[in-house]
């Protein structure tokens, strides 16, 4: 699996250093290549045209039955006809399912940086806790806005001495 450093040349969180979406959209392209934890899809554009994805990250066994999961979902957040027991055992066989966005704020530029690295840790990752967690749960990964983090990572390394770059 590709590191940001190998992506990118910098780590995330790396002094004066961002990543804009054009470069985020390619690692995540390159990453649902590599990898059988993540799943990617395409949910609209933005107002600028660019494609906005969903990176739904999980267990390689969880992704087979992503379609299972949705209808237990389904059936639970409607609850029309379901006795207790029925909910009990819908609620023990379906999956923990978790949103994470990124990026809504563009100028609050740690939101969409964490998001890239958190994506990367949980589709490389072959600790027993993240192991754990991609068995009983499935994340549904968004940078919410794509044009705003093209906008300001470019405009903050518009200045190629790193030390110039400023907010300011």
């Amino acid at each position: 699996i590709t590191t940001p450093k190998e992506q990118f040349g910098f780590d995330i969180g790396d002094d004066y250093m961002l990543v804009n979406y054009t470069h985020y959209e390619k690692y995540i392209k390159k990453l649902d290549q590599e990898s059988d934890r993540m799943t990617l899809k395409v949910i609209g554009k933005s107002e600028e045209g660019r494609p906005m994805y969903l990176a739904v990250v999980t267990s390689p066994e969880n992704h087979k039955k992503l379609d299972r999961y949705k209808q237990i979902t389904k059936q639970l957040t409607l609850a029309e006809g379901l006795s207790d027991a029925q909910a009990r055992a819908l609620a023990q066989e379906g999956k923990i399912i978790v949103w994470i966005d990124g990026g809504i704020q563009a100028t609050e530029v740690l939101g969409a940086q964490q998001l890239i690295e958190t994506i990367y840790q949980m589709v490389s990752g072959n600790d027993a806790e993240t192991t754990r967690f991609l068995n009983d749960t499935i994340a549904i990964f968004c940078l919410v806005n794509p044009d705003g983090m093209e906008l300001v990572s470019n405009w903050y390394m518009r200045n190629p001495d790193p030390k110039r770059r400023s907010t300011g």
